[in-house]
Parts: C-alpha cells; sequence; structure tokens
C-alpha cells in the first residue's frame, strides 16, 4: 500500500477499544472484567461461609446455596449492564449509579423469591431474608461502584500526567534534532549555496510535519518519510561515505509508532558511526513483523571509543526508550548490543495498524 493511498483513508481506533473510555464502569461484555468479578465474589461467599460456620471451618451446604446465588446474581448483573452500556454511558455518574443499583436490586429480588419458592420458606422467613439480600445487594453493588469510579478517576490522573511528560520528553528531541540540522546546513552554504536552500526546504518541510505529529501516534510510512528527509540533508554533507541499505516489509506502512522514534536511531548512527570514520559506512535499516510485535533495527560501524560521543548517544536512547514506556509499556523494548564492528539498536512494537495516515492518532486515546 503506497502512502498516497494511506493518506486518503480515515483513521478508526483499533479493534476492541472500548467506545467511552471515560465510563466509569469497566467494559463488562470483556471476559477478564467478568472472571475478575466472579473471583472477588466467590472470595466473599466463602468468607461469609467461614464466619456463619460453627464448629467448622466451612459450612458446605450453605455455602453453595449462597455462592450459586451469587453467582446468578453477578452474572446477571453483568449480563445486563454490558448490554444497556450504550445508554448508560449516555448518564452521569450519579444517574448511571443509581441506574446499575436498581438493576442488581430487582434481580436479587427476583432471585430471592425463586429460591424462596424452591426453598418453601416460611412467609415472614422469606420476606426477612429478601429485605437482608437486598441490603446486602446494595452495599455492595455501591462499594463496587465506588471502587470503579476511584480507579475511573485515578486511571484520567495517569494519563494526564502521561500526555505530560510526553510532551516534555517531545520537546527534548527538537533542540537536538534542530542544532545538528542546521549545523549540516551551516556547512553547505559556502561551497554549495543551491543545495544548502534546498537543505533548508527540506528541514522546513521536516519540523512542520514533525510538530504537526507531537503528541500523537503516526504511520511508519510517515516516520519513514521522516527519516528519508533527513538522510537527504546528512547526504549533502557526507557524500559517498553515507550509504543506506533500507530492509523495510511492506505490510509495515500502516504501524502506528511514535513520530520521531526511528529518526533520532538514524541520527546517532551517523553522528556515531560514520561522521567519526574518514571512510565512512553503511547504516542498515531494517523491519518486520513477527507475530503480535514488529521489530526495527538500526545498524551501523562500532562508534569509536569516545566517552562524549557515548553520553550522547546513552541519553538518546534513554529518551527513546522513556517514550516508548510511556506509550506502551512493558511491550516496547529498546536494546543495543555489539557483535564485532557493526554496532546494533532493536525496537520492538507491539504490533498496532493505523487504518490510515491522513490523520494522526492521539497517544491518550
Amino acid at each position: 500500500m503506497t502512502t498516497g493511498a494511506l493518506k486518503k483513508r480515515r483513521i478508526a481506533g483499533t479493534a476492541g477499544e472500548p467506545v467511552n473510555s471515560h465510563f466509569f464502569v469497566p467494559d463488562l461484555c470483556r471476559a477478564r472484567a467478568v472472571f475478575m468479578l466472579v473471583l472477588t465474589s466467590e472470595l466473599l461467599v466463602l468468607l461469609a461461609s467461614m464466619i456463619r460456620a460453627e464448629g467448622v471451618l466451612i459450612e458446605w451446604s450453605y455455602l453453595g446455596l449462597l455462592s450459586l446465588f451469587t453467582q446468578w446474581t453477578v452474572l446477571g448483573s453483568a449480563a445486563l449492564v454490558c448490554a444497556l452500556r450504550h445508554r448508560l454511558e449516555r448518564l452521569g455518574v450519579s444517574r448511571a449509579t443509581v441506574a446499575i443499583a436498581l438493576i442488581v436490586a430487582l434481580l436479587v429480588l427476583l432471585l430471592s423469591l425463586i429460591s424462596q419458592k424452591v426453598l418453601s420458606a416460611d412467609a415472614a422467613t422469606s420476606w426477612q431474608g429478601i429485605g437482608k439480600n437486598l441490603l446486602l445487594a446494595l452495599i455492595v453493588t455501591l462499594m463496587v461502584l465506588r471502587y470503579f469510579y476511584l480507579q475511573n478517576q485515578w486511571q484520567q490522573q495517569r494519563q494526564a500526567e502521561m500526555q505530560a511528560r510526553l510532551t516534555a520528553l517531545q520537546a527534548r528531541i527538537h533542540p537536538h534534532f534542530l542544532f545538528n540540522s542546521m549545523n549540516t546546513i551551516a556547512s553547505l552554504i559556502v561551497s554549495r549555496p543551491d543545495q544548502a536552500e534546498e537543505a533548508v526546504l527540506d528541514l522546513s518541510e521536516l519540523f512542520r510535519a514533525s510538530l504537526k505529529n507531537q503528541n500523537r501516534l503516526t504511520t511508519l510510512a510517515e516516520e519513514l518519510a521522516l527519516c528519508r528527509r533527513y538522510l537527504m540533508i546528512e547526504q549533502l554533507r557526507l557524500g559517498e561515505r553515507l550509504v543506506v541499505d533500507w530492509a523495510i516489509a511492506d505490510e509495515l506502512e500502516a504501524q502506528g509508532i511514535p513520530p520521531l522514534t526511528l529518526q533520532p536511531l538514524i541520527e546517532n548512527a551517523i553522528y556515531h558511526g560514520i561522521q567519526p570514520r574518514a571512510q565512512g559506512g553503511t547504516i542498515i535499516i531494517k523491519g518486520h513483523r513477527q507475530g503480535s510485535a514488529v521489530y526495527f533495527m538500526v545498524q551501523n560501524p562500532r562508534p569509536e571509543q569516545d566517552q562524549k560521543h557515548h553520553c550522547g548517544n546513552r541519553m538518546a536512547l534513554d529518551n527513546i526508550q522513556a517514550r516508548l514506556r510511556v506509550l506502551f509499556g512493558e511491550s516496547a523494548i529498546l536494546k543495543h548490543s555489539q557483535q564485532g564492528d557493526i554496532y546494533t539498536v532493536t525496537v520492538r512494537l507491539p504490533w498496532r495498524p493505523l487504518l490510515t495516515s491522513g490523520c494522526n492518532r492521539d497517544f491518550a486515546s
């Protein structure tokens, strides 16, 4: 798929994302959420059975009946909330809380009437038991909803902090990138003014793209276009000393990637592996997909043993790694290795294709 074709299509979120990530109740249509509810409720049932038991550790008959009643209530409530989720999302926190509490109360009332009918309890005991069931169900429901609300607030705060951190990390890239690019252009002004002017135009286009993409995911196709613009500038300065070998799988063009992820790695490869060498060298840029992960490798000749260059390289790698960890968590890995005279930086990202490059996707989405 060409970059031009990608730009004509509209971005959509990845499959399986919730419709409204700000709704405080988690998506109970997902197996993980239901499993956690079932497990937690079963632990509460076990605790209640141990408290009720006299002379024994657990009263098994009571455990069985209470477990059956509780799981029917939990699974039934989860199914109803799942089915009504889109409507509940349009309500405020207070109204959604009342609506969910009413759903649970009605289900508990229905199941209590059925269980009392099956057990043939007398009327007085029956209504007393139903009252206790309703009261306990409402207390537990409100506690669970309160936990969901606090968890949602914490996640939104964490997301806001992540956004601020990403902005700060992104801002640290631009001055270093601009400094090196302007040095390249300055070296061409006297000897090759026409090419220097062309390089300034390339730099302006490159910065326009990078600033537009700040705090957003972009496609690999756009990131590679950014890298090629930078390499055109460096090619003017280094000439035949710089050779670039591309080996990027075509299927990765729509892969979502933070802007200015590969470009700094290529910049480091030139600065540490090509520029200090009189004969120059070759930079190899690879990319392939393996299962649910995408791997990128930037290889260059072994850097000279210069402590100043080594510290600068380490700082750049730490910066990129911090951005990737904030965005993708533990699923994103950046590592570097050296085998013989070849220095390699490897980036692993989760496979996350965007459906277009015409727009860019927010980090926080």
